[in-house]
């Protein structure tokens, strides 16, 4: 297969100093600097149109700085979740950048661009194997987005994978571009197992994606980030147990979220479309019955 070509905003990022780059973001975004905090956060909402009616806290003001405001909670209500029984819930605000059915252990990044499980999960060949011929969605998340992201559907967390990478953009001009995107992007993979077998959720970093910060974690560590970590949950860990439409992390900055699940466990909605937009709670699938 050839190799789609590349645009120069595309190729130009192979360049950059991504990393640097993230640094001084992450500095600007948590400054507390009342200018600077101000400036940034006006700009934004300028920029996105960004309404805060939703928000938790409906002024600027209250904000501490641009990530307490761009990772922002939404008001009780703000996105009801589906509790028919057996729904599967949508986990982000964002858009359908792909879904369907895995085939073998091939997922699609864009059309005529694929990537495999083992490659997404970086050799963890145990733990993708449970996945093989199972399904996904991908679900881009804008900058102007809500950037919390939430439980599809009931599970207990038995496995976390950070795997350090590059950070590159993950919007449709890239994803249409760079071929394995997703597999070589810094990634945090979550396993789960829910009623109907495991699930996973993998949230991609992106350009000036400071990092992920999880409910039972807090945020990942600078050396975790920095070589990579495999950990096994049990049931003595703080938090492991989580319900549908619990919030379960979020971006410092945005990016995409991959849910995965094995075989013979979900339908996806008849109304899924790539390229629609979705919203937490909003139901995009069935569990199957065992």
């Amino acid at each position: 297969m050839n190799k789609p070509e590349q645009s120069l905003s595309v190729r130009l990022q192979s360049y950059l100093p991504a990393k640097t780059i993230g640094r001084i973001v992450r500095w600007a975004s948590r400054s507390e600097n009342s200018f600077l905090r101000k400036a940034l956060i006006k700009s934004f909402m300028g920029l996105y149109n960004i309404d805060l009616q939703e928000a938790e806290h409906s002024s600027p003001d209250a904000y501490k700085s641009f990530n307490a405001f761009f990772t922002r909670k939404l008001k009780p209500g703000a996105r009801p979740i589906d509790d028919s029984t057996g729904s599967v819930c949508s986990p982000a605000d964002g858009t359908f950048a792909e879904f369907g059915t895995i085939s073998g252990s091939q997922l699609i990044q864009a059309k005529g661009i694929h990537y495999t499980i083992e490659q997404l999960f970086a050799g963890q060949e145990m733990a993708a194997m449970r996945f093989t011929n199972g399904v996904f969605a991908t679900i881009y998340l804008a900058p102007y987005n809500y950037h919390r992201i939430h439980m599809p559907m009931d599970g207990t967390l038995m496995e976390s994978i950070y795997v350090p990478g590059k950070l590159r953009s993950v919007n449709a001009a890239t994803t249409t571009q760079v071929p394995g995107l997703y597999a070589s992007n810094e990634r945090l993979i979550q396993i789960f197992n829910g009623k109907r077998g495991p699930f996973a959720m993998v949230m991609v970093g992106a350009t000036n994606v400071g990092s992920i910060t999880t409910a039972w974690g807090g945020e990942i560590p600078n050396h975790v980030r920095k070589y990579g970590n495999h950990f096994l949950h049990t049931k003595q860990d703080q938090q492991t147990r989580f319900e549908k439409g619990d919030y379960i992390a979020h971006f410092n900055l945005g990016s995409t979220v991959i849910l995965i699940a094995g075989p013979e466990q979900i339908r996806w909605a008849d109304q899924l479309e790539t390229g629609g937009t979705t919203r937490v709670g909003e139901f995009i699938g069935r569990q199957l019955q065992n």
